[in-house]
């Protein structure tokens, strides 16, 4: 079942560099950078045919750079790259910069349950710019109107009931 953002999964390696799969170790898999079961190339999740965003859809308001954040959270900027490898917070590129949504960081911390959000989207198939997309998708039934404004709220509970949903 594809994720609804119109990603489909694809196989990758848990491992770092020069790891590779178990069914590549037994002879199959990757052999050849092909998945039997995809039958294209290996790659990272990439947006299915006719499921490319308009650009500005679904954007925040307000973006800091990581230098920003690491002042805003009092941090080194070595410790927010690693909040952002450790899904607790959420960067994507912006001209040519990795930017991070001005509302998912409170003055000095993070928003409490985004970094579960991350984690139940990631499980999902979302990557970076796909759950950013389904945080500042446009919902009636949610104070604030997108899932990234109820974080900060009384329906943080909720978000996170639905994003644990997407990976059903």
């Amino acid at each position: 079942m594809l994720p609804p953002s119109g990603l489909r999964r694809v196989h990758r390696t848990s491992g770092g560099a020069g790891s590779a799969c178990s069914a590549w170790l037994r002879g199959g898999c990757c052999a050849g950078g092909t998945v039997p079961w995809q039958g294209g190339p290996v790659t990272d999740s990439v947006p299915a045919e006719g499921t490319v965003p308009s650009a500005g859809a679904a954007e925040p308001a307000d973006w800091l750079t990581l230098p920003d954040v690491a002042e805003r959270l009092d941090l080194t900027i070595s410790k927010v790259h690693q909040m952002i490898r450790d899904r607790e917070l959420i960067a994507v590129r912006r001209d040519g910069v990795r930017r991070i949504p001005a509302e998912l960081v409170a003055n000095p911390t993070v928003r409490k349950h985004l970094p579960g959000v991350l984690t139940l989207l990631t499980d999902a198939g979302y990557d970076d710019e796909a759950a950013l997309r389904w945080l500042y998708e446009p919902d009636d039934t949610l104070l604030g109107g997108t899932p990234a404004a109820a974080l900060g709220g009384d329906q943080a509970r909720e978000i996170k009931r639905r994003a644990q949903a997407l990976g059903f």
